[in-house]
């Protein structure tokens, strides 16, 4: 199946009484939104991320570097941003759509594996979970009612897109607050599966204080070092750029020694041994390989682990080329790489004193130091 997933982060904001829209709060230097689609983007079966804005954050959501985002402007009701969603998916020709709220920004790895297994095999999948508290219902009179009844849907929800765009379009002058609703209205089958309760809605106060408390997280610290010998005709690439330069690092890939350095700061930080172990210089698939790749393959991994980078500090120590002439370009290369903020990175450059290998120019260092944070 073609999956893509309508990710809805276009409303206002009023009941969290806040001056900063909810999707753009900040939580251990990442946005709500940026929690919600670290999760998306580490399952590799959804193809795309439709994110519908509110046209008034445009400047905010500009800031969201990511090539795998569509993004798409809302409309004044969550029925109307999820249609327009909806059809920029239908135009893209997938056959299957998950539609999430922004503001479920604890979403698990495992939840959403289970969603799309189901949807597979079925035209809607839903989330949900069971009531605990006594419900009574007030009308006229008061009534105890059954909680074996009642269930609480959560998102995300999957559905076959093109049920779901024909039931939108059916019913688009009828209040909904959840897509499962138009299902349930023409008694159609959906498959319900055991939702999670820390896949809260950050809807008040009260819900954004234990997300934070949740995203506090244990934080921890690894270093890295690589050096290559330079040697001419070759390219240098250092950051995951093209840097102008007569000679190049001799490597088995590339010999990003920047890259090389962060990727086992990365490991070591997160307990996972070292670039060498995952990536064997005898193994001829790595031959020339550009690091990025290597280093796209740590960050899926450390994800799926429950890791996120908190911040990186370099160092590059050469004599040639000035690291400081390239410095804002190799922080915005690492930025995009790493999906974080280009506050979260640091680098500098240092000579060698004209001592050793390095000190005549004949090879390049990288030192870095990184944190993570662990959630639970």
């Amino acid at each position: 199946m073609s999956l893509c997933l309508i990710l809805l982060a276009a409303g206002d904001s009023k009941r969290l009484k806040s001056n900063l829209p909810k999707p753009f709060i900040l939580v251990n230097n990442k946005t709500i939104i940026e929690h919600s689609l670290r999760i998306l983007k580490l399952n590799k079966k959804i193809r795309k991320i439709i994110l519908v804005f509110n046209k008034k954050h445009k400047k905010k959501i500009d800031q969201i570097k990511n090539n795998d985002l569509i993004k798409i402007t809302g409309g004044k009701t969550r029925k109307v941003s999820t249609l327009k969603g909806l059809l920029v998916a239908k135009k893209l020709k997938f056959s299957k759509v998950l539609i999430h709220d922004a503001a479920r920004a604890n979403l698990s790895d495992k939840l959403l594996k289970n969603i799309i297994n189901k949807l597979s095999s079925n035209k809607a999948v839903v989330p949900y979970i069971k009531v605990k508290d006594t419900i009574k219902y007030k009308r006229n009179i008061v009534q105890n009612k059954k909680r074996e009844n009642y269930m609480l849907t959560q998102t995300p929800q999957g559905f076959d897109l093109k049920d779901i765009l024909n039931l939108h379009k059916k019913y688009k002058n009828t209040d909904f607050t959840d897509d499962a609703s138009l299902f349930v209205r023409e008694k159609r089958k959906i498959k319900f599966i055991n939702g999670e309760e820390e896949n809260f809605k950050i809807t008040n106060n009260k819900d954004l204080k234990l997300f934070k408390k949740i995203k506090s997280g244990i934080t921890s610290y690894g270093i890295g070092f690589d050096i290559h010998k330079l040697e001419r005709g070759r390219k240098l690439y250092l950051g995951g750029i093209k840097i102008p330069y007569h000679s190049g690092l001799k490597g088995h890939s590339d010999g990003d020694v920047i890259i090389h350095a962060l990727i086992d700061g990365l490991l070591g930080a997160c307990k996972s041994k070292d670039i060498g172990t995952l990536f064997s210089n005898k193994s001829s698939k790595f031959k020339n390989i550009r690091s990025i790749k290597l280093l796209k393959k740590v960050l899926d991994l450390i994800g799926v682990k429950g890791y996120e980078i908190n911040n990186i500090d370099i160092n590059v120590i050469a004599e040639r080329p000035k690291i400081n002439k390239h410095r804002n370009k190799i922080i915005n290369s690492i930025s995009k790489l790493c999906n974080i903020s280009e506050k979260q990175i640091n680098i500098k450059g240092k000579t060698a004193e004209k001592l050793g290998l390095i000190g005549k120019e004949k090879a390049i260092a990288s030192e870095v130091i990184t944190s993570v944070i662990k959630y639970d």
